[in-house]
């Protein structure tokens, strides 16, 4: 069980589709830097939009282990980040 309060997260609360891939690379890239193993994004639960693009930018991220829905949180998404390539 990973406590999220405590985890490093980004809020996409408010941002645009096209903003998300930009944000979330440089967020990862960010937390590689500082050696965290897990973040978590937060996108939201209410049309499913920025939870897909979200999704499919981590898909395309070779520095991620894997991903998915919190499920106490359907509105974030936990990120496990690959060690140093």
């Amino acid at each position: 069980m990973i406590i999220t309060s405590k985890t490093p997260h980004l809020d996409l609360h408010g941002e645009i589709e096209s903003m998300v891939e930009v944000l979330v690379n440089d967020f990862i890239n960010e937390n590689i830097l500082l050696h965290n193993d897990v973040v978590v994004i937060i996108h939201g639960k209410s049309t499913n939009i920025l939870t897909k693009e979200v999704h499919k930018v981590l898909s395309n991220n070779k520095r991620i282990k894997k991903y998915y829905l919190d499920n106490w949180n359907l509105g974030q998404t936990i990120v496990e980040l690959k060690d140093n390539l």
